[in-house]
């Protein structure tokens, strides 16, 4: 199988990411691509840098893809409407609230996100400040990324449905449904969004997100057909399969 390299949600930590490439660099295959998972923007305190650093490497040529994520769209949403609040989110919260991470965002762009100011005005600044390149680009992300031995998606699909039928909301949100599924897809899913302490290796999907968000490690892992290894500073170490929580 063609090997190829997974991130997974990155949530601004550009110390972390800027890491997870050498990594890659040091112990992962040479010239095998790299698919980012998603969810490069919130909670961490560069998500600007982040997505810089991701649109000069694609610019430079280097192989990289990367899909989107829930928080990636919200930062659209938001930047056309303050109130905005998705259906998906288990409470009622507007992106800027403490929860979702919104404001790191806004703050790595340079506007000043005190709570004593008015979010009209954060939201006016917010325009200002975020480059229509950087819209651009995260308006024109794909949602998933094929190959012959993997599924790149942001959260998951929904068993059942076809993988051209699948709803965008699923892409990007998806758990329940998914997580506990048993659902064979004939290729591995590649995933993040569901955080966890480390990427984990199950017999239908890898779940790249360890939790970079809340401050973990970004690990990045080497996929070759339905078999992963995490690339750490010692090198590489094979994942085993875990058991599918309540199959």
């Amino acid at each position: 199988m063609t090997p190829i390299h997974a991130i997974g949600d990155i949530h601004g930590q550009l110390a972390q990411l800027e890491t997870a490439l050498e990594l890659i660099e040091r112990h992962g295959e040479r010239g095998a691509p790299v698919v980012f998972c998603g969810d490069f923007a919130d909670r961490g305190p560069d998500s600007r840098g982040v997505i810089e650093l991701l649109i000069e490497g694609q610019s430079a040529g280097n192989p990289w893809t990367c899909l989107m994520g829930n928080h990636d769209r919200f930062l659209l949403r938001y930047l056309e409407d303050p109130l905005y609040q998705d259906p998906n989110v288990s409470r009622p919260l507007l992106w800027t609230d403490a929860p979702l991470g919104g404001r790191a965002t806004l703050a790595s762009y340079g506007v000043d996100v005190s709570e004593a100011r008015a979010l009209a005005d954060i939201h006016a600044d917010a325009r200002e400040a975020v480059p229509q390149a950087h819209r651009d680009w995260i308006a024109g992300l794909p949602r998933t990324h094929e190959t012959g031995g993997q599924i790149f998606v942001h959260a998951g699909l929904r068993p059942g449905v076809e993988l051209e039928d699948q709803a965008e909301d699923d892409l990007v949100w998806i758990r329940g449904g998914f997580l506990e599924s048993s659902f064979d897809w004939g290729r591995l899913v590649v995933h993040g969004h569901t955080a966890l302490e480390h990427p984990e290796l199950y017999p239908n999907r890898l779940n790249m997100d360890g939790g970079a968000g809340y401050g973990r490690p970004l690990v990045p892992a080497l996929v070759e057909g339905r078999k992963a290894a995490v690339l750490e500073p010692a090198g590489r170490r094979a994942l085993g399969i875990s058991e599918l929580a309540g199959v």
